[in-house]
């Protein structure tokens, strides 16, 4: 059979509200409804969760960047579906939808980075949360608004914030419902970086951690979201168990060969 006739093809489907290129094995996820801030709508939704099947067919990306066009990243959820909510049951599966997006961009096996460019609030923040590392502009301002709309996130702020920078702090956000500048936003440890044009300091970022071994990025990204709310015991018993399964890898040995001969590894995912 011709060699040609092995080659996978790759159909990404057309997006209304959202871009998606790669290059250099790293995938950017544009939100490009600008004239909206970016807001979550539903059909915003729904592309994110098309785009995370499409990363996870995709053999050429190593790392997912999620930005927004314009002055915002995400400004929110939408509020007028919100506004048109009153049923219990219907207004918790909005809810749960937005659950499901964020743990699918949670759950992408390669590292996610939020280039927060501008306004990251409510289900914008949300977002930026389900992302492994999060890198602001610094005019950047974040928070989670949504107790002045009588509401409480619910696209998983309630959960993943807290675990990202404490209670205490993330209910000072929650219950004032306050903004945080970039700034302040790095001295909670809610951004990983502040810089003056966060999607390039984010595209530094990815190709710093791409010099590393593809599978131990994965490997590492699944011991620390397994361990996280399980006891410390059990949470090394998982370490150990990826460490010898990093162990088995030729990445591995490429990347020790690579050491002791004193050039740089040249890993291939295996």
């Amino acid at each position: 059979m011709a060699e040609h006739e092995h080659e996978y093809v790759l159909e990404v489907p057309e997006f209304e509200h959202l871009r998606y290129e790669v290059e250099d094995g790293i995938a950017l996820v544009t939100l490009a409804r600008p004239k909206a801030l970016n807001a979550l709508s539903g059909e915003v939704l729904r592309e994110l969760a098309e785009v995370v099947e499409v990363i996870h067919q995709d053999p050429e990306v190593r790392a997912v960047i999620f930005t927004g066009e314009g002055k915002a990243f995400v400004a929110g959820a939408d509020i007028s579906e919100i506004a048109a909510l009153s049923d219990v049951f219907v207004s918790r599966e909005y809810s749960l939808l937005g659950q499901e997006v964020m743990n699918a961009v949670a759950a992408l096996p390669v590292p996610t980075i939020a280039a927060i460019n501008g306004y990251a609030l409510g289900g914008g923040l949300e977002l930026a949360l389900a992302c492994d590392l999060r890198v602001a502009s610094v005019k950047a301002k974040l928070g989670l608004p949504e107790v002045g709309l009588g509401l409480i996130p619910g696209f998983g702020g309630t959960q993943r914030l807290p675990r990202l920078i404490g209670q205490g702090r993330a209910l000072d956000l929650i219950l004032t419902g306050r903004h945080v500048s970039a700034e302040e936003a790095l001295q909670l440890g809610l951004v990983n970086r502040v810089a003056e044009d966060a999607l390039e300091a984010a595209k530094d970022l990815a190709r710093t951690i791409l010099k590393n071994g593809p599978v131990a990025l994965a490997l590492a990204k699944e011991a620390v979201a397994r361990g996280a709310d399980v006891p410390l015991a059990e949470a090394l018993e998982i370490e150990a168990d990826l460490f010898g399964l990093a162990c088995s890898t030729q990445d591995m040995r490429e990347g020790t060969r690579a050491f002791l001969e004193k050039r740089a590894p040249e890993f291939k995912g295996e």
